[in-house]
């Protein structure tokens, strides 16, 4: 066995341990009834900047529930194309995965997950769900990503390359069948 080939194992046995220690992941499609949660979900991906601003929790959840209005109608508007989906996690809303599809790609808009079921495996195991699919389809998939975000490792890990960089995000794309860890 070459030393590629027992890494490759080992990343795969690592992933398998880490699936069965994550729990039971379904999606369903987001409803009006979830959208306080999406609030909480934005929020608590931007929660780091809280301190950065300086605001009083008044403040900035103000500022937080505007923030998100504007992404949630801006989702919606521009990606006709797309299945809005809540991530359940045995039963358990834990965040979400909208995912724009086309003929031509798969554009990953928005993947998040609570900060409780974070580095469980389960933002992974959807990517390579999405990623299967544009190997079955024969098309990219693309996503756009901030540049101190720490899942831009594991996109790099799982084959995206970073097609260009805006000083906030890199635009990156991984080919059908273009291998990752």
């Amino acid at each position: 066995m070459s030393r590629s080939q027992a890494i490759n194992s080992q990343t795969e046995q690592i992933a398998a341990a880490h699936k069965a220690m994550s729990p039971a992941v379904t999606l369903r499609p987001v409803t009006d009834d979830d959208r306080e949660f999406l609030f909480r979900l934005y929020a608590s991906t931007r929660a780091e900047e809280k301190t950065l601003a300086g605001w009083g929790d008044e403040q900035w959840e103000g500022f937080m529930r505007m923030q998100f209005k504007l992404q949630h109608d801006q989702y919606m508007r521009n990606h006709l194309h797309s299945s809005f989906d809540a991530v359940m996690a045995a039963g358990v809303l834990a965040g979400r995965l909208y995912v724009d599809r086309t003929p031509g790609e798969i554009r990953i808009v928005d993947i998040s997950l609570l900060p409780e079921y974070r580095g469980r495996g389960i933002g992974e195991g959807l990517m390579r769900d999405v990623l299967r699919e544009g190997d079955e389809r024969g098309i990219p998939v693309s996503l756009h990503v901030e540049s101190n975000n720490p899942a831009l490792a594991l996109y790099r890990r799982l084959g995206f390359q970073e097609e260009h960089f805006t000083g906030v995000y890199y635009f990156m794309k991984r080919r059908p069948g273009q291998a990752g860890a």
